[in-house]
């Protein structure tokens, strides 16, 4: 019995999918439930799973075709799949490879022959080896533009003349990656973005971690890291200015009387922001465990569209990457972002006296159409004096 795999359903937001990756193709087993392809849409991508244990009998789309919902895809010929080989089938060539191993310990290679001349370079055309040779060139220092990454004589003239490797690769872009460019672009030319910038003294949220992060560690099952305490602090400011919160649809102001606060992930995609949502909520181990989720999530491929949908306001952190100062772009339809920099420390005046503190720059970037400059301004003042004294946090001050 030939059983059909169909896209599934998409979200409401997603109109089309692209066909990435094929798992199987035809003539291979598969079981049930194990991943056939893999589908990538603007945001996530996908695993459609085979409904059935049977054989791949047909691929109806190519890798890179665009897809819809409820589209066929492939066909499996249902029917049991046999039993995987005992594992002493895998043995042979591990002894094979232990053997040829201990041939090479037996029978050292001479010195002189460890590394091949030119002329003795599979990689090389004959005209390429002569060229290569005749202007003492490494064939290790040349990309291949021939058949199978074969270098030719062309790849070696075109070396010697810019005075090293010119190549060019074209790479479609992802959709993600098109996405991202996409909603980017729109953000700048629809909304009136501006950015206030402040700093912050974090020796008070230090002290603190120091202080109990063997405690928090042993009770809670994880670090207590920086990105809650700006959550934290966020969250206490959004309520104070919910115009922050807010969002324009059409003609009208949309206040949220939740805080879902997106958190800026890198990964080998791109930028991804996951939502923690009703973050106002959380407590410090609990917005620590939502955190390392996402970000594992995010980073493995294994998000959901969910998990990335909504959202009222985010905080990206380039500190990581060693960012000083930057103007954060905003994530429609949200009107603000806090971004975050690399701590520093830095010689301050305190009371008086000039010290040494761990210091960061803050810069929030906003929809001046919604939000005014006192409100943005304040917005940041109150995070600000939120992580240099922690204690408001708990007094609600």
């Amino acid at each position: 019995m030939t059983i059909e795999v169909k896209v599934p359903v998409l979200p409401e937001s997603v109109e089309d999918a692209t066909i990435a990756t094929w798992r199987k193709q035809p003539g291979d087993s598969i079981r049930r439930d194990e991943n056939l392809v893999d589908l990538e849409t603007d945001k996530v991508v996908l695993e459609v799973p085979a409904p059935v244990d049977g054989v791949v009998k047909e691929l109806r789309s190519k890798e890179g075709d665009t897809v819809h919902s409820d589209d066929v895809i492939a066909v499996i010929e249902e029917g049991a799949v046999e039993a995987e080989e005992p594992a002493a089938a895998d043995e042979e060539p591990e002894a094979a490879e232990t053997q040829a191993g201990e041939t090479k310990e037996k029978q050292p290679v001479p010195a002189q022959q460890e590394r091949p001349k030119p002329d003795e370079s599979p990689r090389l055309s004959p005209a390429a080896r002569r060229v290569a040779e005749e202007e003492k060139v490494d064939p290790g220092q040349l990309a291949g533009t021939g058949r199978g990454g074969r270098v030719t004589k062309g790849d070696v003239l075109g070396f010697l003349k810019g005075g090293g490797s010119r190549r060019e690769e074209r790479v479609k872009m992802t959709r993600l990656r098109s996405r991202i460019a996409e909603r980017m672009k729109e953000a700048q030319n629809t909304a009136a973005i501006l950015t206030t910038f402040n700093e912050v003294d974090l020796k008070a949220v230090m002290d603190l971690r120091k202080r109990h992060q063997e405690e928090f560690t042993a009770k809670h099952g994880i670090k207590l890291g920086l990105m809650s305490f700006f959550v934290k602090a966020c969250t206490d400011a959004l309520r104070k200015f919910p115009v922050v919160n807010a969002s324009i649809e059409g003609d009208e102001l949309v206040y949220h009387n939740y805080q879902d606060i997106g958190i800026a992930v890198s990964t080998e995609r791109g930028l991804m922001v996951p939502i923690i949502r009703n973050a106002e909520n959380l407590g410090l181990a609990e917005l620590e465990h939502a955190i390392a989720e996402y970000a594992a999530k995010a980073r493995e491929g294994t998000i959901t569209l969910e998990d990335l949908q909504g959202g009222t306001f985010s905080i990206t952190n380039g500190g990581v990457f060693g960012s000083l100062l930057s103007t954060p772009l905003l994530n429609p339809p949200q009107s603000a972002i806090l971004g975050m920099h690399t701590m520093k420390e830095r010689p301050v005046v305190v009371e008086g006296e000039i010290t040494v503190r761990p210091m960061m720059y803050l810069a929030m970037s906003y929809d001046h159409r919604l939000i005014d400059g006192k409100d943005s301004v304040q917005f940041l003042v109150a995070v600000k004096n939120a992580l240099e004294d922690p204690a408001r946090l708990l007094l609600g001050i």
